[in-house]
């Protein structure tokens, strides 16, 4: 298929704009502390070896979300195919270090190489891939059809494209589909993107709807000796967890606190913002509403009546300490976060109702009884009461929180050997 106009106009653009870009890139990783030779892996220059032991799966996906929902996949691909070797390729910064604390075996981490010649040049010949796994909506055009020209086995999984950019898609259909052609496999999030994909020309047989991955990251790890001594520092005080909350949502849960703490007089909050910069704003709040507390930041254990956990890398601990979970980012119209986190951690769910971006993994989890939704900060005190003094409920919720559990690893396995299928990956790597 030859390149279209479009395709040929953005190569030469690219070789013009490539110092701009990476002086711009490079800058952003060395301020966020990176030493330059990990900056310039923007550039191409790997900073790890390939391991020709076996074939080399790449991963690449956009920034801390999309990166952290393959991780769960990669594992379940690894346990089939043994002699197989990983790279998992991210922007940021901040997906760098959290990818760093929760590698799969045989996987590395390595800066995405910008969208232009030299830098995807280089990138491909230290790297070889045998196959590629596209996360969600990063398509930039020469690094697919680079891959696909090298000889790679290419797949597109949680493909989500946003109404705008369909319609930059339809605008030009011989571009699409020279660029949609180069993948062997796309999987959707729902039968809404599918049908989306087909109409801005990717080829209809290879697209068929997966799941959504980001519902289904791998586990929060547990700092064993972090979560011993904050057990020691409890005691036996009950304790439930509201984390990742937003701006506007901190004074609902610290009001429902105040009076949960009335029917029951030791109740700790773990209090978890999505934000660790905001500490010190969510600390007046806390001094505010006259509530004891001691924070993570200044070096302390839960020991108030309130634990501000303003740390990034130890929500996975905070989880271990607690039956009942209230997950933030869904009080307000901003799209509520990941409940499998919380769900793999055993503990029940509690939200707002503004969900959209996890909606059909809130839906199951609500009608098997492993999530509650809730609207003002009585609705919340009144269901952490009710599951902190009713163990048969709170029980009831953790049994159907591991039937979920299990029901979301079987999709996974599926889409994992669905994968290694269309990547002619074979039996075992």
């Amino acid at each position: 298929m030859p390149a279209p106009f479009l395709y040929r106009a953005w190569v030469g653009a690219s070789m013009l704009l490539v110092p701009f870009f990476a002086r711009r890139e490079v800058r952003k990783l060395r301020e966020a502390g990176l030493p330059v030779d990990r900056a310039h892996e923007k550039l191409g220059h790997a900073t790890e070896p390939r391991n020709s032991s076996g074939p080399l799966i790449w991963f690449h996906a956009a920034s801390v979300g999309e990166s952290l929902s393959v991780l769960a996949l990669i594992d379940r691909m690894g346990k089939t195919l043994p002699n197989a070797q990983f790279l998992i390729t991210s922007g940021t910064a901040t997906s760098a270090r959290l990818l760093a604390q929760r590698m799969p075996l045989r996987a590395v981490h390595q800066f995405a190489p910008l969208d232009a010649p030299g830098p995807l040049k280089r990138f491909l010949r230290h790297w070889r891939p045998d196959a590629a796994v596209f996360v969600e909506s990063e398509l930039w055009p020469q690094m697919l059809r680079r891959t696909y020209e090298g000889g790679a086995k290419m797949a597109l999984v949680n493909a989500r494209l946003s109404e705008g950019s369909i319609a930059q898609w339809r605008r030009f259909p011989q571009t699409a589909r020279y660029i949609f052609d180069v993948f062997s496999l796309i999987l959707t999030q729902n039968d809404a993107m599918a049908g989306a994909m087909v109409a801005i020309n990717a080829p209809p047989e290879r697209v068929a709807r997966g799941i959504n991955l980001k519902s289904m990251a791998g586990p929060l790890p547990v700092d064993e000796d972090l979560l011993f001594e904050a057990r020691a520092a409890l005691g036996h005080r009950p304790v439930w967890v509201a984390s990742s909350t937003h701006d506007g949502e901190e004074e609902t849960v610290l009001a429902a606190h105040q009076a949960l703490l009335e029917q029951i007089p030791d109740l700790c909050l773990i209090l978890a913002p999505r934000h660790p910069e905001r500490g010190d704003a969510v600390a007046a709040m806390i001094a505010q509403s006259g509530l004891s507390m001691t924070r993570r930041t200044a070096g302390e254990m839960p020991g108030g009546q309130v634990f501000l956990a303003d740390t990034m890398g130890e929500l996975g601990s905070w989880y271990g300490l607690s039956d009942l979970v209230f997950l933030g980012g869904s009080l307000h119209p901003i799209g509520g976060h990941n409940p499998f986190e919380v769900a793999q951690s055993g503990a029940a769910v509690l939200s707002g109702r503004h969900v959209k971006n996890f909606a059909e993994t809130y839906e199951e989890m609500e009608k098997i009884g492993a999530a509650r939704l809730v609207d003002t900060a009585e609705d919340l005190a009144g269901q952490v009461a009710t599951l902190i003094e009713g163990e048969a409920q709170r029980g009831a919720m953790k049994t159907a929180v591991a039937a979920f559990t299990a029901a979301q690893t079987d999709k996974l396995d599926s889409i994992a050997q669905r994968l290694i299928k269309a990547l002619d990956l074979g039996a075992n790597g």
